[in-house]
């Protein structure tokens, strides 16, 4: 198997220590372990937790509280692992085989498309649909996508990196499509929670026989160094992902199960979504407002979920020209289209604190007006 560089992983995890301004996020200002182990008693079971190896596809309490998501769902029906990004790649490891078709939602998380290709399948692209003021899906050109040959059909919602919920309508035409053809669905569901209106974006799960859910701790509860993920399936797929699991990271990391199981706590988890709401109310006027005030020069539809705006520039310099231009001169890194293959799009998080969002965005700022860039005539 010969892997393709993961373009936008590649950048972000040579650079995004090393620039001033980190706005290739697309979560939230994390929280302190001191913000979630808040008391006497939590603190004092948190030091007594033994640095064990856990169970290897998460302790029954955690496995419990993330199948509460879920209707119907129970512990049987879910596999925790080291991050969302071990759920996509032991899903797609499972279940993709040569000579397999795979259908992607685009523009996506650019890792299913590299981990299929790898793994021996044609992927053919389903395009999102932009009216200028909203992105959303095209079920009657899915229908003429999919086929008897597609093992599996891929998507993301909310989406990254256009931040669109899918709605439940959209979610039952794609499940009939794939029913018709025996394909599976893995919707990538790592934003969920993090919605700005706050209402939950409608889920897969409970619409196929045949649905499986990646998502995790990383985006919606500003829990990334926690390394949580989980994918939620049908039993007998979920106990092969387990045996798959054997063969990555084994097992969590005994204090990051702990920590989870706090998490998701019904009320501790309904106060992390609120700041991570609060958080997004609070800086999309700022990026907006910076946005509209470039002449024309940007266009994006807003987001209903999670922290970035996928912003069209109407300029033709590339993308990724323009981001390096703009690491290497101002010290802000950002993720350019290319790495959705997209040009002439950019990917910008603003889920960082205000004034540091503030002060990145007059990075850019300065470098637009150093390269001149107007609208294209």
């Amino acid at each position: 198997m010969r892997l393709e560089p993961f373009a936008m992983e590649r950048m972000q995890s040579t650079y995004e220590n090393q620039v001033d301004f980190n706005l290739s996020e697309s979560g939230v200002h994390p929280l302190r372990l001191g913000e979630l182990v808040d008391d006497t008693a939590s603190r004092d079971a948190l030091l007594a937790e033994g640095l064990r190896y856990t169970q290897s596809n998460g302790t029954v309490p955690l496995r419990a509280s993330i199948a509460a998501l879920y209707a119907g769902a129970t512990p049987n029906h879910i596999q925790v692992t080291n991050g969302g990004s071990e759920a996509n790649y032991i899903t797609t490891w499972n279940l993709v085989e040569p000579g397999d078709e795979v259908v992607m939602m685009v523009p996506n998380y650019m890792q299913t498309w590299g981990l299929t290709r790898a793994f021996g399948a044609t992927v053919k692209e389903w395009p999102l649909v932009n009216s200028g003021s909203r992105w959303s899906v095209d079920a009657d050109a899915l229908a003429h996508i999919v086929s008897p040959r597609t093992r599996l059909i891929i998507i993301c919602n909310p989406n990254n990196p256009t931040g669109v919920r899918i709605e439940a309508d959209d979610l039952d035409r794609i499940a009939a499509i794939a029913a018709r053809h025996g394909s599976w669905i893995l919707s990538d569901e790592i934003y969920r929670g993090a919605e700005r209106d706050a209402r939950e974006t409608p889920t897969i799960w409970g619409r196929s026989d045949r649905a499986i859910v990646t998502s995790g701790l990383s985006k919606a509860y500003g829990l990334p160094g926690l390394r949580i993920g989980w994918a939620v399936g049908p039993p007998a797929l979920i106990a092969s992902l387990w045996s798959y699991h054997d063969y990555t990271t084994i097992s969590p990391g005994a204090l990051s199960d702990c920590l989870a199981r706090r998490a998701l706590e019904p009320a501790r988890r309904a106060r992390i979504l609120a700041r991570t709401r609060g958080i997004l109310n609070q800086n999309f006027p700022v990026i907006a407002a910076w946005l509209d005030a470039h002449g024309g020069l940007f266009s994006y539809a807003p987001p209903d979920a999670g922290a970035i705006v996928y912003a069209r520039y109407h300029h033709p310099i590339n993308s990724t020209e323009l981001v390096t231009r703009l690491r290497q001169e101002k010290s802000v890194l950002i993720v350019p289209g290319d790495h959705f293959g997209m040009d002439g799009h950019l990917r910008i998080g603003f889920g960082d604190e205000p004034t540091y969002l503030r002060a990145g965005l007059s990075r850019v700022a300065e470098l637009i007006a150093d390269l001149g860039l107007r609208i294209a005539g």
